[in-house]
């Protein structure tokens, strides 16, 4: 009996913990305000775009996304194919539905399409391969670049420049970079690294061991060359089209440090620079929620200046990360976010 009575209880216990439970989850997985109950995936979507149509926080697709044994893969997504919303155990699941071609009796040639990309990549084109960072030590003992044939002091595709110092990778494809800024820390004044942006790409085609200088045949420039600029192993990383967006982590002081493209102003759809990198747990696909900082009012009665509560002003997601600094595209922005706004994780 008393066995019969705790598994009654036990029971009993589980059935009210389960809408408290369900409750969290809807908290935490809201739908957006009239949301369709099904969607053609047409071509210019994006995974954001279409996520962003169901859910409050489209970052959160991964969490409501149901693995249709059926499809081989489900996470590559293509026009014509049907996202449709469902409700297993109380809560809300995204499924996938292929699209059907009816086929006639002649034959016709139509178009591969392409799996859609979960953000549209021409908003970070220019800064897939063009911008890195290096370390101050990196930096110093890369080779740089003395001059050029015919003692040109610029020179272009098809050109051949000469460069002193050791390779810091034993390859023949370099890239001809151009440090641009230095990043500290706001908060502790701690160098991060050194931003440089690609000017050629070339191939060493010669050594000198006894002066230690490269020959180096430039295939492509964006820019002149120039001395001084150094020579780097080229950015073999690409920007995924197709990840899985996360949460990002608990960070202690993370502020966007810089805009990338000379804006003065933040917007939807520009690239930030962070000050924080993988060295403090953040990873390609990280979403973290941006808060402005609060105005400084006087106080109408005491006189005294107040800084008023920071509030959210938008969204962005980590594109590329580095040791100590990351770079983010700003998916929402509910007000102006300037440098210096914090990073929290939404």
């Amino acid at each position: 009996m008393n066995r019969l009575l705790c598994a009654t209880l036990t029971a009993a216990f589980l059935l009210l913990g389960s809408p408290a439970q369900a409750e969290v989850r809807k908290d935490r997985i809201e739908l957006a305000e009239g949301h369709p109950t099904e969607y053609v995936v047409v071509k210019g979507d994006t995974l954001w775009d279409i996520s962003g149509r169901f859910l409050k926080s489209p970052w959160l697709w991964p969490d409501v996304w149901y693995v249709n044994p059926q499809i081989d893969n489900p996470h590559l997504i293509y026009p014509g194919d049907v996202i449709y919303l469902t409700w297993v155990d109380g809560q809300p699941r995204l499924s996938l539905k292929r699209g059907v071609a009816k086929l006639g009796p002649r034959a016709r040639v139509s178009p591969l399409d392409q799996a859609i990309p979960a953000i549209a990549l021409k908003d970070i084109a220019g800064f897939l391969n063009d911008n890195i960072v290096l370390e101050q030590d990196l930096l110093e003992r890369a080779p740089y670049v003395i001059g050029g044939q015919n003692e040109r002091i610029i020179a272009g595709a098809g050109d051949r420049v000469y460069a002193r110092g050791e390779p810091v990778e034993n390859v023949a494809l370099q890239g001809v970079y151009r440090p641009a800024k230095a990043y500290n820390d706001p908060f502790t004044n701690e160098l991060l690294g050194y931003e440089l942006y690609r000017v050629a790409d070339g191939r060493i085609t010669a050594r000198d061991s006894d002066t230690r200088v490269l020959s180096m045949d430039l295939l492509e420039s964006n820019e002149e060359v120039r001395v001084r600029d150094r020579v780097v192993p080229n950015d073999e990383s690409r920007i995924q089209s197709v990840f899985y967006p996360s949460t990002g982590p608990e960070l202690a002081n993370a502020v966007i440090i810089d805009v990338l493209g000379g804006v003065a102003k933040i917007g939807q759809f520009d690239a930030v620079t962070l000050n924080v990198g993988a060295r403090e747990g953040v990873e390609i696909g990280n979403v973290l929620a941006v808060y402005s900082r609060g105005e400084m009012v006087k106080d109408p009665v005491t006189n005294e200046l107040v800084a008023l509560p920071s509030e959210r002003a938008g969204t962005l997601m980590v594109f590329k990360v580095f040791d100590k600094v990351s770079y983010g595209l700003v998916m929402r922005a509910n007000d102006v976010i300037s440098v210096g706004d914090r990073l929290k994780s939404p």
